[in-house]
């Protein structure tokens, strides 16, 4: 069922499993710090507990929840915000810009304006807040942290068909598609296309771990924050 609602992409393919604060992470289990960022206390007191949670046979991961305010940088952040939709930007603007990590947003229906602060602001996945339960949430984090992502199908759908529209309207001048290798605009319609690195790496013969340094050189020398990010200036500029 949940899959239904939620198509995940990750480097590791689906992550095993997790156990929050309070369970009991397997041997070695790899520890993610998060914090929480809401626009109401009420909501961030329910999430924290949904992350402290225990799930049981979920054990690849351990969720850590950090206090709202010290020194120690989150490798996720999940956002919650039930207000305006200036009032959500704002919660997600100080979030990206205090934290500088990727965001797990827990929202409701999105507007077309939403999409854009979806790659603006660096979120990478989108659990709907009718549907969020601790192995959901934790499931999102975990796949966050990997590199990957959660997003409901329709709303995938629709952050591609904003992207390109935008890429249709735009005024820019012809792009330089030498700027990309044609091994880079390869991965990148891949991406665009919602496959995993894991996939990426099986349709195109290549390691994992080559997928992510394309990507990677792809960021830095384009100066993009993400992956989502990237596949959007990608169809901007016209080279996919």
């Amino acid at each position: 069922m949940l899959d239904d609602l939620l198509m995940q992409t990750s480097p590791s393919a689906r992550p095993q499993g997790i156990a929050g604060v309070g369970g009991v992470g397997g041997v070695g289990a790899k520890a993610v710090r998060v914090a929480v960022r809401t626009d109401d206390p009420l909501s961030r007191a329910g999430l924290k507990a949904l992350l402290r949670a225990p799930a049981p046979g979920h054990e690849a991961v351990r969720v850590i929840v950090l206090p709202d305010t010290g020194p120690e940088r989150p490798d996720v952040v999940v956002v919650a915000a039930t207000g305006t939709q200036v009032e959500r930007r704002d919660v997600l603007s100080r979030a990206a810009q205090e934290l500088g990590a990727p965001i797990v947003l827990i929202a409701d229906l999105l507007s077309a304006e939403d999409l854009l602060m979806v790659v603006r602001y660096q979120v990478m996945g989108v659990v709907p807040r009718a549907n969020v339960t601790a192995e959901l949430l934790v499931r999102g984090v975990a796949a966050v942290a990997d590199g990957g992502g959660l997003m409901p199908p329709r709303l995938a759908g629709g952050l591609l068909g904003r992207l390109h529209r935008s890429q249709l309207d735009s005024r820019d001048p012809a792009p330089d598609v030498s700027a990309f290798s044609d091994r880079e605009i390869e991965i990148l319609r891949l991406l665009a296309d919602g496959l995993d690195t894991g996939e990426i790496a099986e349709r195109l013969n290549y390691s994992p771990r080559t997928v992510k340094n394309i990507m990677y050189a792809i960021n830095r020398r384009h100066d993009l924050r993400n992956r989502a990010h990237a596949v959007a200036y990608a169809m901007r500029v016209g080279v996919i």
